[in-house]
């Protein structure tokens, strides 16, 4: 027999494991174009160009660090909900 899931463990885990996902996607995504531009560099006579690959890394990296403070950072969450539940029963709502 299967024991029952406790709800808020497998919510917690399925963030996690949606991180997880993110980054290896970010990580697979962006040595790509690593590569891309490395082979433009190569292909343009040496000249140096910028190295474009730093602003999709900077902007998908702040989403992928929003991302994981949501996955993992929640005890902020969870007195920010007490205090709102405090506040309701204060009220009689």
């Amino acid at each position: 027999m299967e024991t029952p899931r406790n709800e808020l463990l497998w919510r917690k885990a399925k963030k996690r494991a949606g991180f997880k996902i993110h980054l290896r996607t970010y990580f697979m995504v962006n040595g790509v174009l690593w590569i891309i531009y490395f082979i433009t560099i190569g292909q343009s006579g040496g000249r140096h160009l910028f190295p474009w690959p730093i602003w999709p890394m900077l902007g998908w990296g702040i989403g992928l660090a929003s991302h994981y403070l949501s996955a993992y950072d929640n005890a902020g969450e969870k007195k920010l909900v007490e205090q709102e539940y405090e506040k309701l029963i204060r009220e009689g709502r």
